[in-house]
């Protein structure tokens, strides 16, 4: 079976690894040169750079011959792009894609794509199985579209590493909800000290974005 992988960031490199290790065709595209370098150099030509928006780049990439295509770049725009590229122009049978904003959902159906996965939704209902509607963060808002899950990549400049979560002023309507750390994803206790190459997923209220982005910053960068 070949895969076509649009969008190299973790679920993409995740994605790609494991498809590799079940013998499957890979190609992951992604359009930034550095995330390229970077992927590139670890798993070598199942890597294409370009834009995965462009006909001409699927054209290359082999579209007209894939037998799915994953559309995870992390904006809602691009997705819906890729996979109506991929449904009308290459007739690809099996079109799956992550969104990130849930009301966009309808919209992705309406225009045909089925297989349309909300990590919004999904972690929604998550916590609405396991806490209190008044716990934590307004589960409402969750519900509709109005919290944001954000993807801080930590560095040794960045001003939160070798911190205890307990430790952070995060904003009120913010939660960290996982840590991917090497190869594993750990479920962070208040304990749970932030280290150099983590990557920090939370759930945040889009009003209170910019302060968590803020906590998180590389001391070393600008602005």
């Amino acid at each position: 079976m070949y895969v076509m992988v649009v969008g190299g960031g973790k679920v993409g490199y995740y994605l790609t690894k494991t498809l590799l290790s079940e013998n499957h065709e890979v190609l992951l595209v992604e359009v930034r040169s550095a995330r390229y370098n970077t992927l590139r150099e670890e798993l070598g030509d199942v890597v294409m750079h370009g834009d995965g928006c462009e006909i001409q780049t699927m054209e290359e990439a082999g579209a007209r011959r894939a037998d799915v295509v994953v559309a995870i770049t992390g904006h809602d725009e691009d997705n819906l792009v890729i996979c109506q590229m991929a449904r009308k122009h290459f007739t690809v049978p099996r079109i799956l894609t992550r969104i990130n904003n849930p009301k966009n959902k309808d919209i992705y159906n309406r225009l045909g794509v089925e297989s349309v996965i909300s990590s919004t939704e999904i972690i929604y209902h998550m916590i609405e199985q396991q806490i209190p509607s008044a716990s934590l963060i307004p589960l409402a808002a969750l519900r509709n579209g109005d919290i944001e899950i954000i993807e801080v990549d930590l560095n040794s400049r960045s001003a939160v590493v070798g911190r205890a979560i307990r430790s952070l002023e995060m904003p009120k309507n913010a939660l960290i909800i996982s840590v991917i750390r090497g190869d594993r994803v750990e479920i962070p206790q208040a304990e749970t000290v932030l280290q150099n190459g983590d990557t920090v997923i939370a759930i945040v209220h889009r009003d209170e974005e910019e302060q968590v982005q803020a906590l998180f910053r590389d001391l070393g960068a600008g602005g």
